[in-house]
């Protein structure tokens, strides 16, 4: 079997598709933050209304949507091994699950909405927008796991190019519908406010959905045919989409208490906050794009136990990432007032903003070794180890740290400063476990 490449053109080439890709996912939910937050009437509340929505959604889709992650490691390590013919029926066994967990989802939420939003200290004209927003925009959840699941299966045969163009024109399409339909066009399109917001979501999702279902047809062999019986993988891709599932409720929690907190604050508190989520995830997705890199090309070095290289190709991204961190830093600190400016022009939620953007910056290093580690344990298929970094620096790292900051009244400055406590005890944690295991595989295979 051929070496396989961990070059830098190669990461690149793995890489660069997928930070586009990445930070396109997030513009939907930045977009309409942006548009609504510069509003003439009722900014402040509507940008707290997608802030809320936004969160809970993201929530839902990132507990489900892990079965991209265990269908992209499968793939992978069957490719590595020389197996993929063998697991041709799996992918689209594995979108079925999706669409099926996801209908039981929505289900389950859709007529208690206003109950989950209450919980969140929505109250007033901003629960009635909340309730409005995700009434429209809920119906694109199917829509999103179906091409989340499709993007996995191409990660998985190393391909990240069909996900950034799906992806782009997705993102774009959202922000041209964004504007057509929250701010009108007089004598042609009614202004529909944070509604026009939630329609140029669905809308994109669900063109992104159509184009994913495309491209998967056209450009693979793998049919969407549904075929028995259930392959053997599905067992182990059940598991680990159940571990993924604990521990994206874990960080959600995380999320969720945060926008509670925020919301608990003040209208301006928890808009400032929704800025920072925003542009926090955005920076996220960004630094996800080595991190799809080391993902992919782990895997496939399992497959093929190739433990050296795999060392090798970890202190590689771990370090493009790194570079990554320090130029998102010095672009928000060159862009630390206008960055503010896009989201809102209520000078009482920019003040707010201004405080804590800071956080957000100093924690980017932190932020690409936990999300580094993060997408090559996923590739390893080690989805418990990813499981208990999450239950830990939930329950042990963030949530005491919120609540102390809550008891002595640091504000919005609390709950960033739980997320930095958040970030380390993930980053650490994953460190511990590579050296457990991955590290110590790879010194014997130097040493034989």
């Amino acid at each position: 079997m051929s070496k396989i490449d961990i070059s830098f053109k190669r990461i690149q080439q793995l890489a660069i598709p997928a930070i586009i890709a990445g930070i396109a996912e997030p513009i939907l939910s930045s977009t309409d933050a942006a548009v609504v937050g510069n509003m003439e009437n009722f900014s402040t509340e509507s940008l707290a209304a997608v802030g809320i929505v936004g969160s809970f959604l993201s929530m839902l889709i990132w507990i489900l949507g892990q079965t991209r992650s265990a269908i992209s490691a499968i793939v992978s390590q069957n490719l590595g091994a020389g197996k993929i013919e063998d697991i041709k029926v799996l992918p689209a066994q594995a979108i079925y699950f999706n669409i099926l967990l996801s209908l039981i989802v929505l289900g389950g939420t859709y007529f208690v909405v206003e109950e989950i939003f209450i919980l969140l200290n929505a109250s007033g004209m901003v629960l009635d927008l909340s309730i409005d927003y995700y009434n429209i925009r809920v119906w694109g959840f199917p829509l999103t796991l179906f091409t989340f699941a499709v993007f996995g299966i191409f990660r998985g045969l190393q391909n990240t190019f069909w996900p950034m163009i799906v992806a782009i024109i997705g993102a774009g399409l959202n922000i041209g519908l964004d504007f057509l339909l929250v701010y009108g066009v007089e004598g042609f399109v009614p202004a529909m406010a944070v509604k026009g917001a939630a329609w140029a979501s669905l809308i994109s999702q669900g063109v992104m959905a159509l184009l994913a279902m495309i491209l998967l047809l056209v450009k693979t062999d793998i049919s969407l045919h549904l075929r028995f019986p259930l392959h053997p993988e599905i067992k182990r891709l059940v598991s680990m989409s159940a571990n993924l599932f604990v521990r994206s409720f874990a960080l959600n929690v995380a999320l969720v208490l945060a926008v509670r907190e925020a919301t608990d604050i003040g209208n301006a508190t928890v808009a400032a906050h929704t800025i920072a989520a925003n542009i926090w995830l955005f920076t996220a997705f960004f630094l996800d794009g080595y991190g799809a890199a080391g993902n992919l090309l782990s895997g496939r070095l399992l497959g093929a136990r190739d433990y050296t290289t795999l060392w090798e190709l970890t202190k590689k991204v771990v370090g493009y990432n790194f570079i990554v961190a320090l130029g998102l830093m010095i672009i928000c600190g060159l862009l630390y007032y206008p960055l503010g400016r896009i989201f809102s022009n209520e000078q009482e939620v920019l003040h707010v903003f201004y405080s804590v953007f800071f956080v957000v910056i100093l924690m980017q290093p932190i932020n690409a070794l936990a999300f580094t580690l993060d997408a090559i344990f996923k590739g390893l298929g080690e989805m418990g180890w990813l499981r208990n970094t999450l239950l830990i620096a939930t329950f042990i790292g963030f949530v005491p740290t919120l609540y102390l900051g809550d008891y002595f009244s640091w504000g919005i400055i609390g709950i960033w400063i739980a997320f930095v406590v958040w970030m380390l005890f993930r980053a650490l944690a994953l460190i511990y476990f590579y050296r457990k295991k991955y590290y110590r595989l790879a010194m014997n295979c130097s040493d034989s």
